[in-house]
């Protein structure tokens, strides 16, 4: 990606960057017919999929519109003239009720405070894939899922690959495997065009792997080592190639694995995150060698190799921390093995 800051100072810059489409999705954007519904547009990827999609079709110079829809406001996309629409997903009628698109970006979903609250987790992670699936049955789908439907593998096999057989640990990565069994469901039956989009992990300043270890360093926490292995992907990459994966959505149903190419050791990176914000590294556990780790070696022949190399999201991330950049008080909780959250 040309014309990269060398740091990023301001949330303003930060989402500019975030939202840059490249070349190609521009390109696909003047062959992709049909608007672009966005559902879930309110979480931490969703504003940045939605500007992203507009700023591709703006670039493109065509006719087609980005529909952002969540249960709260999004009045920060309707300033940027992204049409949206509240709606409570839970309910079959209002989904029923939302305009027609020929491409849906489904981002809908529940993972933290899962752990104590299974109910409304399945109910989000499951009944909402159901009156999505049911009512979009000529739409393409990207479906975001998760790496953690994928079992904990060792860090030697390289990561999941597409073909590895989903055994998700417990009750979040089990209700992330029923979301995509409602949408498989419906594009076995009727032919609905779908892709499964399994990410881990995004990351950009505000939250994600990076964010979560260099905040421990900065603030002298201890760094739990014990899930000692990450994959970790920029975040405006990863909207990129969820836009792109509308062109590959198919019946049956596809699965694509996206995330970085490097597994990256969370001890020598908080090692790291110490020299450069002059902290000294504290940390605990042992690694046991597993983690949830994907191979996308699929989506980087697809897409080529992410925009922003991993050195590159360290010194952003390190400055980010030093200067008191915002931070979005979400924890991926990486360390769990156990799929409580």
């Amino acid at each position: 990606m040309a014309n990269l800051p060398d740091l990023i100072n301001t949330t303003e810059q930060l989402d500019e960057v975030l939202s840059r489409p490249s070349a190609s999705l521009v390109e696909f954007m003047k062959r992709l017919d049909g608007d672009i519904m966005i559902l879930g547009a309110g979480g931490k990827i969703g504003p940045t999929m939605a500007r992203t999609a507009k700023r591709a079709i703006d670039a493109a110079g065509v006719r087609k519109q980005v529909i952002a829809a969540d249960l709260a406001p999004l009045t920060s996309l309707a300033a940027d003239g992204i049409a949206t629409a509240s709606c409570d997903l839970l309910d079959l009628g209002a989904v029923e009720r939302l305009p027609p698109a020929a491409n849906v970006i489904f981002m809908a979903g529940r993972k933290f405070g899962s752990t104590g609250d299974e109910p409304l987790t399945w109910a989000v992670n499951v009944t909402v894939p159901y009156h999505v699936a049911r009512t979009f049955v000529g739409s393409r789908i990207v479906v975001f899922s998760t790496g953690c439907v994928y079992p904990l593998v060792d860090r030697k096999t390289g990561g999941a690959t597409e073909e590895t057989a989903p055994n998700p640990v417990g009750e979040y990565a089990m209700s992330c495997l029923g979301r995509e069994r409602m949408f498989d469901h419906f594009s076995r039956t009727r032919n609905e065009k779908v892709l499964q989009f399994r990410l881990n992990y995004a990351v950009e300043l505000r939250y994600g792997v990076l964010a979560d270890v260099a905040g421990k360093v900065w603030r002298g926490e201890p760094v739990d080592v014990t899930t000692g292995y990450a994959n970790v992907i920029w975040q405006g990459d990863v909207c990129n190639q969820a836009i792109l994966c509308l062109g590959l959505a198919a019946s049956p149903p596809k699965v694509l694995n996206v995330t970085g190419p490097e597994t990256i050791s969370i001890r020598q990176t908080a090692i790291r995150f110490g020299k450069m914000l002059g902290k000294e590294a504290r940390i605990t556990g042992k690694e046991n060698g597993l983690g949830y780790l994907s191979n996308a070696a699929r989506a980087r022949a697809l897409f080529g190799e992410p925009s922003i190399p991993l050195q590159r999201l360290m010194d952003w991330t390190a400055h980010w921390i030093r200067i008191g950049g915002e931070n979005l008080g979400k924890p991926t909780h990486f360390e769990a093995q156990n799929g409580k959250y």
